[in-house]
């Protein structure tokens, strides 16, 4: 199974292919059934090479070459794949949850005129995804990184008829070559002192030069800028609400299983430059929970169904890159497996609530829907329970893991777990505030329309995700439970060279244990403050049946707004840009260069005007030339004294 892998990134490539190239030539159900088996079957080849690994105890990763890819003097990088626990999660990730966003979109996108092209822009993402976690080097990885950029930007403008669509598609592709910069920088200082781009030949080399840890902060720091524009933090975390413009399974796609989580495993897969990296990890850190703590605030008073669950996404990368910054790889990644769950649940059961009620997505417009699309509703609350981290669903665990090891990290554990904690009050109040109005609040849909559950391709991804959210948790439960860290004997094949390298250089920060007595009561206390946002909410939307609102005054006006952040973007960045375009295009490039070389090509016209008069053709003229030409000559002689 292990060699068959390349299959695994083939198959997604030809489903793109096939529904791209004959998208007006074949039925819809066919597209759609080619582009979810492109994504199925590497999916099972995933689960039968999982086995077959037994990552528990393979600690060699292993290779599979597929060709060499550039050859340039010493420099030579191959079109390879590095199979090891980290790519296998990764992959069984994508595939899975990708599967079921392919086999949900087959009945979302019903009767649309774009259906083939939306599943091979779906297969197309899924592929470049593909590269990016299973690669063997930084060259292939960026391929891959680039390339779902590309997608994102077809699927989010996918509607490109419409100017919101196509704006929000274009502020993506351009936030992310923002970040891009970054990743450029960071793999040229690595390839300038490890000799080399493949991630097992650097391990190697970094391991024995000394002079690798002055440089490893600031490689770190291109890296995670790199990781910012991919995964949506401050401050290019602007791009990701207004992905929105997609079509529903693109936001799910997008937000759970690929692309916002690139950044994440880029981290975890150059842990051995980031363990050597303390003070760009603690940025990091801070970074991630000032971007939970945030966009959770931001989510508070959306009214757009899928923009609460879009901010909830930044939110909860926040807590992933909380986990990053304190060397807590594990909690991030164990983190990464339940949101995919859970979020992919929310935006999935977002779309299933909007196709009911015929593409509403103002949340003032909904209610009372409980009873009448009940997977719907029954499945959303279950996700919604996973997020805001209540007991036993799979968000308690692993949101419970992130902040516990935050509390024990360094001297400012107590501060970032603080801001951790505030954020995660927020979102289980947003999120229980969007579940109270819009399935159990005052009716508000519109009498026409009928009310109707969705059909069995959309409720039945909803099923399987929502059994994912409440049990997947329990792949990692906390040591007060059970003292067995399943995960950490499972990533720390991945981590040991890191960790080996940052204990050699000093620059290894150990969590501080914490006992039983600790853990649990951190985790009681997390459970109490997602309670307490659970009743607020209650209280709020429910009991008092609270209006949401369209206009507000005072700071709930700044939150409504979103911080006004576009706007200051807008004055500080896109405007001042857009006056230096048009001072070079219209005045510099227009009134200035073109009048000069402009002139200097008349001024060639002019002498040659007066040249060619030399050249007339009459032997006169000639005559004249050569009396004149003799007299200037006896002229110069003669005052020259000869």
């Amino acid at each position: 199974m292990l060699d068959l892998f390349p299959i695994v990134v083939l198959l997604p490539l030809l489903g793109f292919l096939h529904n791209g190239l004959l998208k007006d030539r074949i039925p819809h159900r066919f597209a759609g059934a080619i582009g979810t088996l492109a994504v199925f079957i590497p999916f099972l080849i995933t689960l039968g090479a999982f086995n077959e690994f037994n990552p528990m105890e393979r600690t060699a990763p292993h290779l599979v070459p597929v060709f060499d890819w550039i050859v340039i003097g010493n420099f030579k990088t191959s079109f390879g794949y590095q199979i090891d626990q980290l790519s296998l999660y990764m992959t069984l990730i994508i595939t899975g949850i990708g599967s079921l966003i392919h086999l949900y979109s087959m009945g979302y996108m019903k009767g649309n005129k774009g259906y083939n092209r939306f599943f091979a822009y779906l297969n197309l993402f899924i592929f470049c995804m593909l590269n990016l976690v299973l690669s063997d080097n930084l060259v292939l990885t960026f391929l891959g990184w680039e390339g779902v950029g590309l997608a994102s930007y077809l699927l989010i403008g996918f509607d490109y008829d419409k100017t919101s669509a196509a704006e929000a598609g274009m502020k993506a592709f351009i936030l992310n070559r923002i970040g891009d910069v970054g990743f450029i920088l960071g793999t040229g200082f690595l390839f300038w002192l490890g000799g080399s781009l493949q991630y097992l030949t650097l391990q190697t080399n970094v391991s024995g030069l000394g002079v690798f840890s002055e440089y490893a902060n600031l490689i770190a720091l291109f890296f995670f800028i790199a990781a910012m524009g991919k995964s949506a933090q401050i401050p290019l975390y602007v791009w990701l609400p207004d992905a929105m413009a997609g079509p529903t399974p693109v936001s799910a796609l997008i937000h759970a299983a690929t692309m916002v989580t690139a950044g994440v495993f880029l981290i975890v897969r150059l842990n051995f430059v980031f363990y050597l990296a303390p003070d760009t990890s603690f940025f990091i850190a801070c970074i991630g929970a000032t971007t939970a703590l945030f966009a959770a605030t931001i989510g508070l008073l959306q009214n757009d169904i899928k923009k609460i669950l879009a901010y909830s996404t930044v939110s909860q990368l926040g807590f992933m890159f909380l986990a990053m910054g304190s060397m807590s790889y594990v909690a991030g990644l164990f983190h990464l497996m339940t949101h995919a769950f859970f979020k992919a649940l929310l935006f999935l059961g977002a779309g299933s609530v909007i196709h009911a009620l015929h593409h509403e997505q103002n949340i003032k417009h909904m209610g009372k829907l409980f009873g009448k699309i009940k997977i719907t509703s029954i499945t959303f609350l279950l996700g919604t329970l996973a997020i805001a981290g209540f007991f036993p669903f799979s968000g308690f665990f692993s949101k419970d893991l992130i902040l516990e090891k935050t509390y024990s990290y360094g001297a400012y554990g107590s501060i970032l777990w603080t801001v951790g904690v505030v954020a995660a009050f927020f979102t289980s109040f947003y999120m229980f505030r969007l579940v109270f109005v819009v399935f159990f609040g005052k009716d508000n849909t519109d009498s026409h329309h009928k009310i109707h559950e969705s059909p069995w391709t959309m409720t039945f991804p909803l099923v399987v995700l929502a059994i994912g959210a409440v049990f997947a948790g329990f792949l990692q439960t906390p040591h007060f439970f059970l003292h067995i860290d399943s995960l950490g004997r499972y990533f720390a094949p991945v981590l040991q060279t890191g960790v080996e390298l940052a204990t050699k250089n000093g620059a290894f920060v150990k969590h501080v244990e914490l006992t039983h007595e600790v853990e649990f009561s951190l985790a009681i206390f997390s459970l109490g403050v997602a309670s307490i946002g659970l009743l607020s909410a209650y209280f709020i939307y429910q009991k008092k049946q609270s209006q949401v609102l369209e206009e507000h005054t005072g700071f709930r006006k700044i939150l409504f707004h979103k911080y006004y952040i576009d706007e200051l973007y807008d004055v500080f960045f896109v405007k001042p840009y857009v006056f230096v375009s048009k001072l070079v295009a219209y005045t510099i490039d227009t009134k200035v260069l073109d009048r000069f070389f402009i002139g200097i090509g008349g001024s060639f016209g002019v002498i040659a005007n007066g040249l060619r008069r030399l050249q007339s053709g009459f032997i006169g003229d000639y005559a004249l030339y050569v009396v004149l030409g003799t007299f200037c000559i006896l002229v110069y002689l003669l005052t020259r004294g000869v």
